[in-house]
C-alpha cells in the first residue's frame, strides 16, 4: 500500500518547582508574588482557590488569611474566589464535584493566565490538577499540599485523576502544575496518623532508590514519632526530592511505559482502599502493600529474611499496622478479592503486568507475573504476625 507521511519529533520544556517554606500566606510573605506573577501583561492575575474541609479543619483561620494575602495586593491578583470541597476519596468518586468546580472556573472566567490554586489533600489535589489540566486546554495551576503524605509523594508529582466505573484513578491527565508549595504549617497541625503517612512514602521511595534514606529514616524514627519539626520537614524534602528527580531524570515522565516502580506496594493498596470502602487510607493500604511484596521478594529468593524482617518491623515502628482483614476476604467464587487486584492493577498500567520488587534495601527490580499462591501464604504470614513485637518497635 502507497502512503506519505510527515513526521517532525519535537519536545517540550517542562519546569517542575517544589518549595519548602513555612506560613505561604502570612502578610509578608513574597512567595506567591514570586510564582503568580501577571502572565506578560500589566493586568492583575484571576485566582482562584479550591480548598478541603480538611485544611480549614486543622487551620480554621486559613480562609481569612487567603483573602487577606489577596486583598493587601490588588495590584498583582484578584481573588475570584475561594470553593471549599470535602477532602478524601468521596471527592474523587463523584462527578458532581468535578462539574461543580469546571463551572466555577467559568463562572470566574479564568483563562491560561490565571491560576488555579488547591489547598487541601491528595484526593482534592487529583480533581483540581485534572480541571486545571483541561480547562482551556489548561490553566496555570498551583498546589499546596496539606498532609505529610501528599507533601511527600503525590501532591509533588504530576498526575491528575478522578475515580470512576469503580477504578481508582480511571480518569485523568498527566500535567506538570506550575509550581507545587510544600508549607510545613500544614503539616504540624495533622492528627498523628495523619502527621506519620508522609513516612510511608518516604520508605516506600527509600526502598527502590536510596538504602541511605532507609537507614536515615530508621536512625531518625524515634524523633519522627514524636513529631519533631526539623525531621519531620526533613523527611518530607527527601521524600519530594527523590519522587521529583525520577519523573525529571527517570526517562519516562508520563508513564508511557509499563513501568511503575514509584508505585511499589501499590497494586495491593489500589485494591484495599476500594474494597475498604476508603476506610482504609492510602497511606495505611501502601504499608500493607509494602509488606506483601517485601514478603513476596524474600519467599522467592530475591530479598534475605534479615533484610525483609528490617523492613517490616520499620514500618511497624512507626505505627502502622501490616495486615487487615480484607487482605484475605474471598469473593463470590471462593477466590481472593486481592488477587483480583493484579488484573485491574495491570490495566490501569496498560500493556502487560509489571510489578516492583525488591533485591535489597534501594535495590529495585521488574518482573511481569506474580505466584498467586505464595501472594496468599503472605498474607497468611501477616495475619498471623505478632502485632507490636516487632523488634525494635516502641
Amino acid at each position: 500500500m502507497n502512503y506519505q507521511v510527515i513526521e517532525k519529533k519535537f519536545e517540550l520544556p517542562c519546569r517542575h518547582r517544589v518549595y519548602f517554606t513555612n506560613d505561604s500566606f502570612a502578610a509578608e510573605s513574597d512567595l506567591l508574588e514570586t510564582i503568580l506573577r501577571s502572565a506578560g501583561d500589566d493586568a492583575p492575575t484571576q485566582v482562584l482557590v479550591a480548598m478541603d474541609e480538611g485544611a480549614l479543619t486543622s487551620r480554621p483561620q486559613l480562609e481569612a488569611e487567603i483573602k487577606s494575602y489577596f486583598g493587601a495586593r490588588p495590584e498583582l491578583f484578584q481573588l475570584r474566589g475561594i470553593q471549599v470541597y470535602p477532602g478524601g476519596e468521596l471527592l474523587k468518586n463523584n462527578l458532581q464535584y468535578l462539574s461543580k468546580l469546571y463551572a466555577e472556573v467559568e463562572a470566574a472566567k479564568l483563562c491560561r493566565h490565571s491560576c488555579l490554586i488547591a489547598v487541601g489533600g491528595g484526593a482534592l489535589l487529583d480533581m483540581v490538577g485534572l480541571v486545571a489540566a483541561t480547562a482551556h486546554r489548561g490553566i496555570r495551576h498551583v498546589r499546596f499540599p496539606t498532609t505529610s503524605l501528599s507533601q511527600a509523594d503525590g501532591g509533588v508529582g504530576v498526575k491528575n485523576g478522578i475515580n470512576y466505573l469503580g477504578k481508582k484513578n480511571f480518569i485523568g491527565s498527566f500535567a506538570v502544575p506550575h509550581a507545587v508549595v510544600n508549607d510545613h504549617r500544614f503539616v504540624e497541625s495533622l492528627p498523628q496518623q495523619q502527621f506519620m503517612e508522609g513516612a510511608v512514602e518516604a520508605i516506600k521511595v527509600a526502598l527502590i532508590r536510596n538504602g541511605a534514606l532507609f537507614e536515615a529514616i530508621e536512625a531518625k524514627a524515634d524523633l519522627l514519632k514524636q513529631r519533631n519539626v526539623e525531621t519531620s520537614a526533613w523527611l518530607i524534602q527527601a521524600s519530594a526530592r527523590e519522587h521529583v528527580e525520577h519523573i525529571a531524570d527517570g526517562g519516562d515522565p508520563f508513564e508511557i511505559t509499563t513501568a511503575r516502580p514509584l508505585d511499589f506496594g501499590h497494586w495491593v493498596a489500589h485494591k484495599l482502599e476500594s474494597m475498604s470502602g476508603f476506610g482504609i487510607s492510602h497511606g495505611e493500604a501502601v504499608a500493607m502493600g509494602m509488606a506483601v511484596d517485601v514478603l513476596y521478594s524474600q519467599r522467592m529468593g530475591f530479598l534475605t529474611e534479615r533484610i525483609a524482617e528490617r523492613i517490616l518491623a520499620l514500618i511497624e515502628r512507626l505505627g502502622f499496622t501490616l495486615y487487615a482483614s480484607e487482605l484475605s476476604e474471598l469473593n463470590r467464587q471462593g477466590g481472593s478479592k486481592i488477587i483480583e487486584g493484579l488484573e485491574e492493577f495491570r490495566e490501569h498500567l496498560g500493556g502487560r503486568l509489571t510489578i516492583t520488587l525488591l533485591r535489597g534495601i534501594g535495590a529495585s527490580f521488574e518482573v511481569h507475573e506474580m505466584d498467586a499462591a505464595v501472594v496468599m501464604d503472605c498474607i497468611e504470614t501477616l495475619r498471623e504476625r505478632p502485632v507490636g513485637e516487632a523488634p525494635g518497635a516502641v
